[in-house]
């Protein structure tokens, strides 16, 4: 059994608001010390890997039936923010979706989000795969991400960048707000 230095509470949060709260609770951890995260929601156990990959710190994995997630601190990248990916109000985005324009659009939620609704045409990666199948997305096109909020899809767009992605653009606040057509 994993002991942790620090428990955070984040069972019923929905997206983004338990990696909202981790993010909170590892400012007050030193490097070497591990939080423990309780969340149920489906998609946190990939956000919380791609969070913890692009940050610096080391996700320990998973016990029991309650979602206990582990968290070990990282050191010299930790707490370096990277340069933010643009951005684009979902009203702006929505009119161009509107107006039949010719974009990509990537959708990073979990397949069960994604099977409730998502704008016609999209292309679904979950964001806990957008590392090794960003290969499907051409590079030099200009890539609109969404998610439910905009903090996945910023995560998304970080990882995407690392990897030569150069025209990236992150929709805030995402699907949460969407009014447009949806499958």
């Amino acid at each position: 059994m994993m002991q942790a230095n620090v428990v955070l509470d984040a069972k019923g949060l929905a997206c983004p608001l338990p990696i909202v709260r981790t993010k909170k609770k590892m400012n007050y951890l030193e490097v070497g010390q591990v939080l423990e995260i309780q969340a149920t929601g489906k998609g946190f156990t990939a956000d919380l890997q791609a969070w913890a990959k692009s940050t610096g710190h080391e996700y320990l994995g998973t016990e029991g039936e309650l979602f206990r997630h582990f968290l070990r601190k990282g050191g010299a990248n930790t707490g370096v923010a990277a340069t933010p990916i643009p951005e684009i109000s979902l009203e702006e985005f929505k009119e161009k979706v509107e107006r039949n324009e010719p974009i990509h659009i990537l959708d990073v939620r979990e397949i069960e989000e994604y099977e409730e609704a998502h704008i016609p045409g999209v292309v679904h990666i979950p964001l806990g795969e957008v590392e090794k199948r960003s290969n499907e997305l051409n590079k030099e096109d200009e890539i609109y991400i969404i998610c439910h909020s905009g903090r996945r899809s910023e995560t998304a767009g970080q990882t995407m960048k690392k990897q030569g992605f150069k025209k990236l653009i992150n929709v805030v606040p995402g699907m949460r707000d969407w009014t447009g057509k949806t499958e």
